[in-house]
């Protein structure tokens, strides 16, 4: 049998620990050397404090803390701990002193030195404010004092690169402290010194925040920092409280119930649940005819294949996969990548495309020089494959993150369709960091829709962790005998990825995503292991050609293709989010436990008959190893008085509950 811990997360070993602490009338937990969830009363003040260390590819060394000391009180704390990144030719070590008083002020410190030679992009504090903070009025005092009002961006604002320079946010540059509105009449200021910071809207990345950081991305990089070189920075968050209210926010926190709700408005019905598809495999096997059985029970909509026309070998890839799709019964989502020489690369694949005749959802342009793909691509790729079917989609955007699209905006008038990909692992790697990406999503969707002309937007892919880098300037290090690859997170084996996958599909659908396409069909990248298994270490290994929790979340989804997506509200969405479906008279929820510990949540707006299924530790691994037997379970019937149903979930639990109306 599979650890629980494997179950819940892909390995067999503890979280960090999450210690509560006050600091007089505000709240928040340590973990792991990080301030997190600083809360007054019920508002989130601040997201997270945080040392950062990035080498030259943007890539986040982790620290190794030791020596760690925790004083706390019931108003006040201290910590400190020493950190080590190490990496390569990276040794860098601080010290951290951390306190909060009686006041609400919390400081938090680091003094470091590098101990060898070497090149990084960033060193030093980042600073997350919720994405809750939007349209916040706040005040910026800039390095040089002047003091100036703005508020925090609605639509998610573009990093625009001029000159090829990265610009931060304006005004919320050279700055030395901001503060927010947190409630009518208090407000919260952070305060940095040694270093000069700016903020960047991290919702670009799908992080669930604005971020300040240092140092200004106007100075170039990487940077070499030498040996022996001293990082003293330290900040302070103080809350000032003009009308004498943080009382009352703090008796209001008391007060709050312990469990949670999730409350279903059946007669708001907010759009229709998106295309969903797969990716095909990157692995290169040929799907069997088990796999092929299991993936028809997701009901897709389409496999995305991705066609590089410059390789002579993607003749071979069209041909796999355009059998696979016939196989399933699905369309095609063609990615093409273009080259210089796109002209006669188009004409080679038309003359290919006459001899398949595969189904095709739509065509994806992209260019390989280009992170969002300039009209020009565009107009020469639909010229050349309006030649087989003028019919077919053209959709072009960008084949990374949303922040190449949002500062190149596509030319949507050329497009039938505006395309971008997302995955939740950017910036930070933790699971209370990826649940919080979920959200976001639906702030990209709107932001998209204002530069889409009316046109559909389609996500793809979805992966749960970044597919390349694009934004390395040196090359990557290599991996070591045993490690995964760096595209492959055991997460997406467990109970966890399942929790993940099911947020995300929420705020696309509530988001208005036309489709979204998941992961890839089989594989360490897939929604189920391939018929050989792995050859990780048992720990780490998923049973050989069984399937992975969220192939359920799917499938359950895809039993509701088309459904109409109800408007659904949970009171704590970082612990229990959910969505509501309704199809031929019947309503279903789909609801995770995206934390590690057990939760209670009353489930209102159902039906009075209900079916509930659920997915958990106690039968995850019958469940991945027997997917047929899993899903033939129509459920237990529970009583649902007035239509509320209380719910007791185990860690990263996943629920089903079909409803009559």
């Amino acid at each position: 049998m599979l650890p629980a811990n494997v179950l819940y997360y892909g390995k067999d070993e503890p979280l960090p620990e999450q210690l509560a602490l006050r600091a007089g009338p505000l709240s928040l937990v340590y973990e792991n050397g990080d301030l997190r969830y600083i809360r007054l009363g019920d508002q989130e003040i601040v997201r997270r404090i945080y040392v950062a260390v990035r080498d030259r590819n943007w890539d986040t060394l982790l620290p190794v803390l030791s020596n760690v000391q925790v004083e706390a009180g019931e108003d006040r704390f201290r910590i400190t701990y020493d950190a080590q990144h190490l990496q390569g030719d990276i040794r860098f070590t601080w010290r951290a002193t951390i306190a909060g008083d009686a006041g609400g002020t919390i400081r938090f410190a680091m003094d470091g030195q590098a101990q060898t030679t070497f090149l990084r992009n960033r060193i030093g504090f980042c600073v997350l404010h919720p994405a809750t903070c939007a349209a916040a009025p706040t005040q910026i005092e800039h390095v040089d004092g002047t003091l100036e009002a703005s508020e925090f961006p609605v639509h998610v604002a573009p990093q625009a690169v001029i000159d090829g320079m990265i610009h931060p946010v304006y005004p919320f540059a050279d700055m030395r402290a901001v503060s927010h509105e947190v409630v009518p009449g208090v407000w919260a200021e952070v305060r940095f010194d040694g270093e000069i910071f700016e903020l960047e809207d991290q919702r670009n990345w799908t992080d669930g925040s604005y971020k300040t950081y240092g140092t200004p991305l106007r100075l170039p990089f990487p940077a070499e920092i030498a040996a022996g070189t001293r990082v003293a920075q330290t900040v302070r968050l103080t809350p000032n409280d003009e009308r004498g209210t943080m009382n009352d926010e703090q008796a209001a926190r008391s007060a709050a119930p312990d469990n949670s709700s999730f409350i279903v408005h059946r007669s708001s019905v907010v759009g229709r649940l998106p295309r969903i598809g797969l990716g095909a495999a990157s692995h290169g096997q040929v799907l069997s005819q088990r796999e092929l059985e299991r993936l028809h029970v997701l009901n897709l909509a389409h496999v995305r294949v991705d066609l590089q026309l410059a390789d002579s070998e993607y003749a071979g890839v069209f041909r796999r996969v355009a059998a696979e799709a016939a196989a399933l019964g699905v369309s095609l989502e063609a990615a093409l990548f273009l080259s210089d020489d796109a002209q006669a690369e188009l004409g080679a694949l038309v003359a290919m495309l006459r001899e398949l005749r595969p189904p095709l959802a739509a065509w994806l342009i992209f260019h390989v020089a280009e992170k969002s793909t300039s009209e020009r691509w565009i107009a020469l790729a639909r010229a050349r494959l309006a030649v087989y079917d003028p019919a077919i989609p053209i959709g072009s955007g960008t084949n990374v993150y949303f922040t190449e699209l949002n500062r190149q905006r596509p030319p949507a008038a050329a497009l039938d369709m505006i395309c971008y990909s997302i995955n939740p692992q950017v910036h930070a790697f933790d699971n209370a960091s990826l649940t919080e990406t979920c959200a976001t999503i639906a702030a990209t969707l709107a932001s998209a829709r204002q530069f889409a002309l009316g046109r559909p937007v389609a996500i793809t892919p979805i992966t749960f962790k970044p597919r390349f880098n694009p934004n390395a300037t040196g090359p990557e290090p290599e991996r070591r005998p045993g490690e995964l690859p760096p595209q492959v997170d055991v997460r997406q084996m467990s109970l966890f990825g399942a929790g993940w996958t099911l947020g995300s599909l929420k705020y696309l659908a509530e988001g208005g995503a036309a489709s979204a396409t998941f992961y890839e069909t089989t594989g360490w990248r897939g929604v189920m292991e391939t018929a050989a298994g792995s050859p990780l270490p048992e720990a780490f290994r998923a049973p050989p050609g069984g399937v992975f929790p969220l192939y359920h979340v799917l499938a359950d989804a895809g039993e509701f293709a088309g459904a109409e997506v109800i408007t659904s509200m949970s009171s704590d969405p970082l612990k229990v989010d959910g969505l509501a479906l309704y199809k031929d008279r019947m309503l279903r929820v789909l609801l995770a436990n995206l934390s590690g510990a057990p939760q209670r949540l009353a489930v209102r707006g159902l039906g009075t008959r209900v079916l509930v299924r659920l997915l958990d530790e106690t039968n995850a691994e019958a469940a991945m190893r027997d997917p047929e037997t899993f899903r033939a379970q129509p459920g237990e019937e529970q009583a649902a008085e007035d239509g509320t149903l209380e719910l007791a979930l185990r860690p990263y639990a996943v629920v089903r509950i079909d409803s009559d109306t």
